[in-house]
């Protein structure tokens, strides 16, 4: 019995300590050393403090704002721990709804989401990310159009020429990766940071 365990323990211990010690720790070392600022979280400074991820997105709800794509995410209930609650953009629990098209959750979300829009004066057809969640609930980009969509409403917010401001949201759109993966996209951290710095 013992000549048969000693070999399966042997090669337990080993491949933890090469799968589970080795490997990962030597990834993060190389990691660290040639990209430090992607294998930290691409963290975003303003003024020397943290203010969020270029991979995370963020519930920006003032007008002055482009405000990002609804979110999906909850948290715990905190009357009732069995229980979760919506928390737009919870990082610490990344989520889709897994709602399906015949849910009537969703349906009335959407729908309150769009009637929303429209008392704001959206015109329809309005792009579907104005409406959509993104399956990690934490998606950090808005389509062009989306962004395009908003220019109106920010520029009047914060007393500035819709020119000026469609002009900032051309220079922000990232192409596809290679030119060939995913779609044109904007970051909305990104975009409204530099915002800030436009001077009406």
């Amino acid at each position: 019995m013992l000549m048969h365990l000693r070999p399966a323990v042997v090669l337990l211990a080993l491949f933890i300590g090469l799968t589970g010690l080795a490997y990962p720790l030597s990834v993060t070392g190389i990691a660290q050393i040639a990209m430090p600022r992607l294998a930290n979280g691409s963290l975003i400074e303003k003024g020397g403090t943290v203010i969020g991820s270029e991979l995370i997105g963020q519930n920006f709800a003032d007008a002055k704002y482009f405000h990002s794509r609804p979110s999906a995410t909850s948290a715990a209930d905190p009357a009732d721990s069995t229980k979760t609650i919506d928390a737009p953009y919870n990082a610490s629990n990344s989520s889709g709804s897994n709602l399906g098209p015949l849910s009537q959750k969703l349906v009335d979300r959407v729908k309150s989401d769009t009637e929303a829009l429209r008392a704001d004066g959206v015109e329809t057809p309005f792009p579907a990310d104005s409406v959509t969640t993104s399956a990690s609930g934490l998606d950090p980009h808005i389509s062009p159009d989306n962004a395009f969509r908003q220019v109106e409403q920010v520029a009047k917010a914060r007393g500035l020429a819709a020119e000026k401001v469609k002009n900032l949201v051309i220079t922000r759109i990232e192409g596809r990766m290679f030119g060939l993966i995913g779609e044109p996209r904007v970051n909305v951290l990104a975009l409204n940071l530099a915002l800030e710095a436009v001077q009406p």
